[in-house]
């Protein structure tokens, strides 16, 4: 009796003592699943439809996220419809607050802003469909967008079709498409759905405030230039590109003593600024601001506290008049652009003002050996720049003297001595590159060398077939595209929506190019 109690305690303190272990309580699985739509009034792709008012039930609650930037209702509505609540509910109320079209069947697209409220899911791609009537319009048309220039085109671009019989050269600047739709599930691909049979002109828009029109000071444009006709199962291609803008002088204002900044948008092709006191033209020498949209204009001292500034680029001309306060005009100083100088580069210096003579006679460089080495030099003042040119040698050390007198600025000021010094590597740090080109279709092309963000890096022109070297490159990856230029200019150039013409053609290599130091690498690029 005594052993089987003592047992029974045992057990009863065991039992007692799980009871009171903490354990955490468990959620069950985590949901993954999207919320479904439940019901619909009027139902999901009714036609006849005649009233203002959308009700969307779903079997749990839902939240929007970014409804404003998802939502795409097609045809456009010029007001838009209010979506509403924007709190948690299962359902959401959509209210008409534009006059409909008859005949008409509409879409509204909620891309992925329906998620369910506490895990986030999102209901994909949902669209509402609706007609005023009798038939839900059911053709369709894709196709592909990509940018004229960049090897990635930008994300979330408008796909715009207009009715072919109404559509003018202004339409497109001043009117809603008659059907929209967007890349935002593949920023390289479109489709349209729910078309109504007919001829229409198609368009793709960078669409940077959300009007639904081409504002060519903002957006990027690419079109098909033929007249589309629906039903049709080819595929459409177009390429964006930034329309070149007119250039325009925005505004003045006084920058330093004797130094006005002139700020313009659009393409500028060394303009010409002159400036005017009371009693006569001042001289002027014209600069680029380093990575801006602005021009520093120079003039000599004035005691005038007015000026007028005209800015003339071939037929375009603006005046500003600007009052001015006495300042002392910036000191001269001389800074050394790269000191690190490449083999096949020349010696930049850049100086604080705008220079008017070079005296070459009071400037000597040198290599590690004392040794004289003869130069050039030139003067760059609208891109703030001396240029030395020679020829250096890999794996040596220079130094460059200048002595008093041996640079002038615009207001007659020298510098004291100064030294620079400056280095070049050996050959076997960079790596060398031979491209043979196939299967061009005409000539001249531009080859450029691009880095990882799409940059520029070198550039060469070729008139005919045969081998293209870029020598002594540095190593690293690199982006290749071909560009045909059939302008014959020497650069790339964008196209134009007003005259109807594509961006000249440009072609990417499918991969990145390793140029590694000490490596010659032999590519063969085999155009489409």
């Amino acid at each position: 009796m005594r052993g089987s109690l003592f047992i029974v305690l045992i057990l009863a303190l065991v039992t007692l003592s799980n009871c009171a272990r903490r354990t955490s309580i468990s959620g069950g699985p985590k949901d993954t699943l999207a919320p479904a739509l439940r019901n619909a009034f009027p139902k999901n792709y009714s036609t006849g439809f005649t009233g203002n008012e959308i009700k969307l039930v779903f079997d749990e609650y839902v939240k929007l996220k970014n409804i404003n930037k998802q939502l795409v209702v097609s045809p456009p509505m010029q007001t838009p419809p209010e979506i509403s609540p924007l709190t948690a509910s299962r359902q959401i109320i959509i209210k008409i607050q534009d006059t409909l079209l008859p005949n008409t069947t509409y879409s509204l697209n909620f891309g992925n802003s329906i998620e369910d409220n506490n895990e986030g899911n999102a209901l994909g791609d949902f669209k509402y469909v609706f007609s005023t009537g009798p038939i839900i319009d059911s053709l369709q048309l894709s196709g592909t967008v990509k940018d004229a220039y960049d090897r990635e085109p930008e994300a979330l671009t408008s796909i715009v079709l207009y009715e072919a019989n109404t559509f003018t050269d202004s339409t497109i600047y001043k009117s809603a498409p008659r059907y929209l739709t967007n890349t935002l599930e593949n920023p390289a691909a479109y489709r349209f759905e729910n078309l109504k049979a007919g001829k229409y002109q198609i368009a793709a828009i960078k669409d940077v405030n959300g009007n639904n029109r081409y504002d060519p000071y903002l957006d990027k444009i690419g079109f098909h230039a033929e007249t589309v006709t629906i039903p049709n199962d080819t595929l459409y291609e177009m390429e964006l590109f930034r329309e070149r803008k007119p250039f325009r002088a925005l505004k003045s204002q006084q920058a330093g003593g004797s130094k006005i900044l002139v700020a313009y948008e659009g393409f500028q092709e060394n303009p010409s600024v002159t400036i005017r006191d009371l009693q006569k033209e001042l001289q002027t020498y014209v600069t680029k601001v380093q990575d801006k949209d602005s021009l520093h204009v120079w003039h000599e001292p004035t005691s005038s506290d007015t000026l007028t500034i005209t800015v003339r680029q071939d037929v375009y001309q603006k005046e500003f008049r600007l009052g001015i306060r006495k300042q002392k005009p910036d000191s001269l100083s001389l800074g050394l652009l790269n000191g690190a100088l490449h083999l096949r580069d020349f010696l930049k210096i850049r100086p604080s003002v705008p220079i008017a003579r070079l005296e070459n006679s009071l400037i000597t460089i040198k290599d590690k050996d004392s040794v004289l080495v003869p130069f050039t030099a030139e003067i760059d003042n609208y891109n703030t720049t001396l240029h030395f040119k020679f020829e250096p040698q890999p794996v040596q050390r220079y130094t460059m003297q200048m002595l008093p007198g041996a640079v002038t600025d615009i207001f007659g000021r020298t510098t004291d001595t100064l030294k620079f010094t400056f280095a070049t590597r050996n050959t076997s740090d960079y790596g060398n590159l031979r491209l043979t080109l196939e299967n061009v279709k005409r000539f001249p092309v531009i080859i450029e060398l691009a880095d990882e963000k799409g940059k520029t890096v070198l550039s060469r022109n070729a008139a005919s077939s045969g081998p293209v070297d870029f020598q002594l490159i540095d190593p690293r990856q690199y982006y290749l595209r071909v560009i045909y230029d059939d302008s014959k200019n020497g650069r790339w150039d964008t196209g134009s929506y007003s005259e109807r013409r594509q961006a000249e053609e440009v072609i990417y290599f499918p991969r990145l190019i390793d140029v590694r130091a000490n490596w010659d690498v032999d590519q063969v690029f085999k155009l489409p």
